[in-house]
This record gives C-alpha cells, structure tokens and sequence, in this order.
C-alpha cells in the first residue's frame, strides 16, 4: 500500500472506529496528543455494511460489561441515557458509515482539526448522551455545534457518502494490516518514512504521562516497555 502522506516529518496516526467503546476510552489520549504534535484520523467501519447492527437485547448484554470495564480501568463517563436509554432503543442501529463520513465532512469543510473535534462530539454524543449517531438529524447538529453550515455539511456528507467512504475506509484498514494492528484503536507514530504501532494499554486513564511519553517517542526516545493493548477487533467488533 502507498504509505501514508504528512505534511511534518511527525505525525499520530490514529486508527479507530466511532463504535467501538476501547476508542472511546482512548478519547482522552487523543485529546492529550493533539497538544503534542499533529494527528490523523482514519475510520475503519468496523460496524458498517453487513456488520451494521440494530439494537437488541443480544447486543446489549454483550456491550454493557465491556463498557462498564471500560469506564472502569479509564475513567471515561458511559452515560445513563445510554446504558438505559440507547441500548433499549430497539429502533436505534449502529452503523459506523455514517459517523465516518460525517468527520470526514467536516475536514473537508474546515480542517483536520475540527475533524477530529466532530469524532470526539460523536463519542460524546454516543456514549454519554445516548444519542443515536447513525442518523443524519444528529450528526448535523452535531456539525453545527461545531460552526459548521447545516446546508453545505448535509451536501458535503452525502458527497463523502457517495464519493469518498469506501475508498476512505478500505485505505483505513489497508493502513491496519500494513503495520500488524489488531483492531481499534491503533495509534501508529510516523517519523520521515518510519511507521512504528505504540502501545496504549499501559496509558489508558494517564493522558498526561501518555502526552510526555509522545514527547519522548517524537524526540527518538528509547521505546518504553509494551503491555497488552485493549481494543475492538476489526473483523467481529468483539471489544474485550
């Protein structure tokens, strides 16, 4: 695969899903990064076409003792309009595609930046609010939180939509595979043509000892010593 294109000679690479609940989790590093150099986002679709899932009660006896380990071992907020309102909500569906394009609509309209804000607002409106993120209505709202033009965001969706997520994800899960990732999240460090997968289980919940060791890591730093990553499987959306 083409490797990925940056501007710097350093950036994050950040592989996730809008989904998956260890992403979530890892929201707070994210966050912590983006003070340390830049980061790029690249959606995988974990929960899109045939693995899009509607909400039942098998789904929400799988989903809520991960979130709740989660929360636990993070510290992030599962809110109760979600644990007892969008995991009843048997109308709701998950699909990943939507949310994907949605950040990717809003890069293109503002910049890279406001595309990783709309991500974090889609989490947040997900998991602490129970909102339902797979829908048009909220993502838009979402946008114009934002700043962003409810007209030009509902046509640059649907252009990405059409045009752009396919490629978009597939290049997503291309990069996975190329540097030996499992799942999601996946955080992949570039310096100049050098492409290494960090670690974060051992930062999950530590934001702040995570952003010096990026500091350390983009300085040339010795490696600090790996620990077993919690993520989202790619394949079965398994989040364990």
């Amino acid at each position: 695969m083409t490797r990925p294109q940056t501007a710097p000679d350093t950036v994050l690479h950040y592989i996730h899903d809008p989904l998956c609940g260890w992403c979530y989790g890892a929201a707070p590093l994210v966050a912590a990064a983006r003070r340390v150099l830049p980061v790029q986002a690249h959606g995988g679709g974990m929960m899109a076409g045939r693995n899009r899932r509607r909400v039942d009660a098998q789904l929400r006896d799988y989903v809520m003792p991960h979130d709740q380990r989660i929360a636990q071992m993070t510290g992030q907020v599962f809110g109760e309009n979600y644990f007892n309102g969008l995991l009843t909500d048997t109308d709701a569906v998950f699909d990943s595609a939507p949310p994907i394009a949605a950040v990717l609509a809003v890069q293109a309209l503002k910049d890279e930046e406001a595309g990783l804000d709309m991500l974090a607002a889609i989490q947040r409106a997900h998991y602490q609010q129970g909102r339902r993120i797979s829908e048009v209505a909220t993502l838009t709202e979402l946008a114009q939180a934002l700043g962003v033009d409810a007209t030009a965001f509902a046509q640059t969706l649907q252009r990405m939509q059409e045009e752009e997520l396919a490629d978009h994800i597939e290049a997503s899960r291309e990069l996975l595979n190329y540097v030996g990732g499992r799942g999601f999240p996946t955080f992949v460090l570039q310096r100049g043509d050098t492409l290494e997968v960090l670690d974060t289980g051992r930062w999950l919940g530590q934001p702040e000892q995570w952003a010096q060791y990026l500091r350390d890591e983009a300085g040339d730093q010795p490696p600090a010593t790996e620990s077993a990553a919690a993520q989202c499987d790619l394949q079965s959306g398994r989040c364990d």
